[in-house]
């Protein structure tokens, strides 16, 4: 420790050049001892994982019990740690390491060579930590007022003073998208949120991606989009991407037009057969899963549901005993229980005292044994393959545990989500269900398989397109190719390309629709969900084929399979220490370092052929495919949904 502190002493100084040339990536310096150069590293693991451990407390704190004092706390030990950071890379930049002979110890200084947002001065640091400390706040504290039909010569929703203005977006906003056929109390509290959340945000986010594209220069990227892509090593990932897309896209296409005609007969005009589908109307705020239209538009609705959630309150479940049983799949598979701390710790359920973020997350608090979720957990099948997907990182957290602590990551940033949901595929068929005794039968018809692989297209395949979206959005407005003028146009420009989904009302550049997604102000990357759905399929074949599954690869379930749970974690266990293709050909047995969307297909296949017997009426795809959407600026636009908001309010 006394080596790591004094060596960062003497060599700040030296570094401090370094520091202010911009454009230069992955630095070194010219001392060669590697000897020294792997005393550091000790050194820095010890006292980054306890620093890291600090850090993590007090965001939990705040996450947990969002006040102004656990934020202010959190922004502080922020600071200190980047001030840590600044330090550490400082030393590691002195080293000569592209040199030295192990590939591991050059991996890990490649990691600290990249010093992220600290390398910003301090002002400006502290500036763009309290823009997403802020934006955190403003999305997880928002409420908007319940819906209340207006009287017939009013289009304006009239609010006696008794109801309070206090619907979250967890959980009543979710039941409400999930359950509610009335288009107008859909409209509404898509655009309450869609404005109340977004529109404070738009200013905040653009000074956040000024800063942000500031910092990565620092670091030697052209903007931050480009930081984010660099942690996939692959040159042209962009393409790569597209390659994917494109391979996926027929299926989508198909499910699209499947899901449109059915919704047109429930809506009438509101759903042209040729066009886009109304992003309100299918289930979910923002379009992203279609799992919640599963009973209204089902295949075969004579055959038994699939859905569990009714068995699970049957049966008396809560929350522990949810995440309990998706504890023990792991176990089944010979593969580690969580700690006893992580029942005690976790948050499992929404508080009813104080302001917490809802989002689901898992957490790793860098010392080995602490490990976390926090979810406000409703007891419903969806939640239940939840659990499996939080407590599929806190079972990659618990596999590297022994690696130092740069390489405490995933392979790429969709192995860690993808690793709970390849759990996910096996607990959802009926034989699992069967099995645990949610469900009461799994017989062999061709039908139930239908509704089944249904089931799994309206959550996976529907996901897609708004999976690889997002991002492109975000890298473009990053590049500068977006203009902040035109970022919402552009936002819903990709959504009608991609996803074949319009707004229910009319947007302006008023409107920041984006930032109505958790992610956006979380500063969370997204295109790792779409990669992770790439994976998942892609390691569920090869975990199947270690259990010896025979049949089709959607009726593989791996539970109590310890041959495919024994490649799964050493496939975790390695962290990110080696480049993730070499992840994939470990995994794969040397036949593929690439991602492959062949066993999406493959286990969509029956569904496909299916969907395109349905479909043969009519052709796949929307009006306005290869053309944006037009966003009307118009004053009517920009002020009306604000007229509506203070009507509501004072009624």
């Amino acid at each position: 420790m006394r080596f790591f502190m004094l060596a960062m002493a003497l060599c700040y100084a030296s570094a401090r050049n370094i520091t202010s040339n911009p454009n230069t990536r992955y630095i070194q310096g010219n001392n060669t001892d590697e000897k020294e150069a792997i005393s550091f590293l000790l050194a820095y693991d010890r006292e980054a994982s306890a620093m890291c451990n600090n850090v993590m407390n007090t965001q939990w704190d705040f996450n947990t019990n969002i006040t102004e004092a656990t934020k202010q706390r959190m922004l502080e030990t922020q600071l200190e740690y980047a001030k840590f950071q600044k330090d550490v890379w400082a030393t590691a930049t002195t080293f000569k390491w592209k040199t030295f002979r192990d590939p591991t110890i050059r991996r890990q200084f490649k990691v600290l060579s990249v010093l992220g947002r600290a390398a910003l001065p301090e002002e400006k640091l502290k500036e763009i930590q309290q823009l997403l400390a802020d934006m955190r706040d403003i999305y997880s504290r928002n409420r908007v007022c319940p819906y209340v039909k207006p009287p017939k010569n009013t289009s304006l929703p009239i609010r006696p003073e008794s109801i309070k203005c206090n619907l979250a977006l967890d959980p009543d906003l979710t039941r409400i998208m999930a359950k509610s056929k009335d288009t107008n109390e859909l409209t509404y509290m898509w655009q309450q949120w869609h404005e109340e959340t977004g529109r404070p945000l738009r200013s905040k986010f653009i000074r956040y991606v000024e800063l942000s594209n500031e910092a990565a220069r620092l670091n030697g990227f052209k903007d931050t989009g480009d930081q984010w892509r660099a942690s996939y090593d692959i040159e042209d990932f962009n393409s790569e991407l597209e390659e994917l897309w494109m391979g996926l896209r027929p299926l989508y296409q198909q499910l699209h037009a499947y899901v449109r005609r059915r919704l047109h007969f429930q809506y009438g005009k509101a759903v042209p057969l040729d066009g886009p589908i109304p992003a309100h109307l299918l289930g979910n705020m923002w379009a992203q899963s279609w799992s919640n239209l599963y009973e209204a538009t089902v295949p075969f609705p004579n055959k038994n549901s699939m859905d569990v959630t009714l068995s699970l309150k049957r049966q008396g479940y809560d929350p522990v005993r949810m995440f309990q049983l998706a504890d023990q799949f792991f176990v089944s598979l010979g593969m580690k229980s969580v700690p006893d701390s992580f029942w005690t710790d976790s948050m499992l359920e929404k508080p009813l005292d104080r302001e917490v973020v809802c989002h689901a997350s898992a957490w790793d608090f860098c010392n080995g044994r602490d490990f976390r979720i926090k979810q406000c957990t409703e007891i419903t099948m969806e939640d239940l393959t939840t659990a499996h997907h939080e407590l599929g990182h806190i079972q990659y957290y618990m596999q590297y545990v022994n690696q130092p602590l740069a390489f405490r990551e995933g392979a790429n940033p969709g192995f860690h989500e993808a690793i709970g949901d390849v759990i996910a595929l096996s607990v959802s068929t009926p034989k699992h269900m069967q099995q645990i005794g949610l469900l009461d039968s799994a017989t062999d018809d061709p039908e139930v398989d239908i509704n089944y692989l249904y089931s799994m297209a309206l959550d996976k395949i529907a996901f897609l397109p708004f999976g690889f979206l997002l991002d492109q959005w975000r890298w473009k407005v990053f590049s500068g190719e977006i203009p902040f003028d035109q970022m919402n146009k552009a936002w819903w420009d990709l959504r009608l390309r991609y996803q074949g989904v319009a707004p229910p009302v009319n947007r302006s550049e008023h409107d920041f629709d984006a930032g109505a997604k958790y992610h956006v102000p979380a500063n969370t990357p997204y295109i790792r969900y779409f990669v992770s759905f790439v994976l998942q399929f892609q390691l569920h074949k090869v975990l199947c084929e270690a259990s010896g599954h025979v049949g089709p690869l959607h009726k593989c379930d791996i539970y109590q399979s310890r041959e495919a749970g024994k490649l799964l974690a050493e496939l975790l266990k390695l962290g990110s220490s080696k480049p993730w293709p070499d992840a994939i050909r470990i995994l794969t047995r040397g036949r593929t370092s690439r991602m492959d969307p062949g066993a999406i297909l493959e286990y969509f296949e029956p569904l496909i052929e299916w969907l395109k017997k349905q479909n043969v009426e009519e052709k796949a795809g929307w009006r306005g495919m290869n053309s944006g959407i037009l966003i009307k600026t118009t004053w009517i636009a920009v002020l009306l949904p604000s007229i509506t908001l203070v009507f509501a309010r004072l009624w």
